[in-house]
């Protein structure tokens, strides 16, 4: 059976790695991921900040379709460092995009709700943008960028992420957990933004669904949504989190006032009746996700 071949960035990562068993539990398809720091002996090690080692990967593999789900995705961290990640968020996916197009591929570019304002939810894929942060706002340049290397691509939005972890610390809702089961311990969390938390590996799926009818339908393009279906503050999931495992929660309090640091949207939830008008799609609820995830760390 002849493969068709995908290009995973970003492939170490708390998406990336949710995107390449994805492709490659399917006999359909042939991945090839990519890394930097942690690439193994499965990721290739490329650096993306490198555009000669990205044309050169991209060339020899030939790929039909390029998952591009690297970037800087710390919204402090972009504060702080902002031309650094406009290197990786914006001047990569340019790269990437340029040299899928010289061989013929099309890319699925990763961006975030934070393009939004989030004041008048829910934000349809043709809605205004207007970024708050300096994550919000590269990310929205890498989006330009990716469809002005080939108006053909794909642009998929996602909201704060979550899925099997290396490491607590590499999701915005993964970290909490160690706090949630240190009932020792008074812990002030976020209870005003309001988030919808969405497993990694329900985005792989939405992700081999629409590189599927990409390739079935090459008018199939443009920007889409894909999101979880349940609001909730991170205040609202160390509840679930401590309900679903049954432990302690009266250490857990609310802090109703704006997360300090990068400005996060209040609202951005995103409309994904786009793909679940073509049948594409897939979503646990957090509490199933929840056990799912954090059941092996106790």
């Amino acid at each position: 059976m002849t493969q068709t071949r995908v290009l995973i960035t970003g492939a170490s990562g708390l998406l990336g790695r949710a995107v390449y068993a994805e492709f490659k539990r399917n006999p359909a398809w042939e991945a090839l991921g990519l890394a930097f720091s942690r690439a193994n002996e499965e990721l290739r090690r490329v650096d993306l900040g490198s555009e000669e080692e990205i044309g050169r990967v991209i060339q020899e593999f030939k790929p039909q379709v390029i998952i591009h789900s690297a970037a800087e995705k710390r919204p402090n961290v972009v504060e702080s460092q902002p031309e650094a990640a406009k290197r990786l968020n914006v001047d990569a996916t340019a790269h990437v995009c340029n040299y899928a197009a010289k061989v013929g591929a099309f890319v699925i570019y990763i961006s975030t709700d934070y393009v939004f304002e989030g004041i008048k939810p829910p934000h349809k894929p043709d809605d205004p943008t207007n970024p708050l942060n300096a994550y919000g706002k590269w990310k929205l340049e890498g989006e330009k960028a990716a469809m002005l290397q080939h108006e053909g691509n794909l642009i998929l939005r996602v909201p704060i992420l979550y899925g099997d972890i290396e490491s607590f610390g590499e999701s915005a809702i993964t970290y909490m957990f160690p706090m949630v089961k240190d009932s020792t311990k008074e812990f002030l969390v976020s209870d005003y933004e309001k988030r919808y938390p969405t497993h990694c590996a329900d985005v792989a799926v939405v992700l081999r669904q629409m590189a599927e009818k990409k390739l079935q339908n090459d008018s199939f393009d443009g920007i889409f949504h894909w999101s979880g279906a349940e609001e909730m503050t991170k205040y609202d999931m160390c509840l679930v989190m401590a309900d679903v495992f049954n432990l302690p929660k009266d250490h857990i309090k609310p802090d109703r006032t704006p997360t300090t640091g990068a400005v996060r949207p209040y609202n951005a939830h995103l409309d994904s009746s786009r793909l679940e008008d073509l049948g594409i799609g897939q979503r646990r609820t957090f509490k199933e996700g929840a056990y799912q995830v954090f059941k092996p760390f106790l």
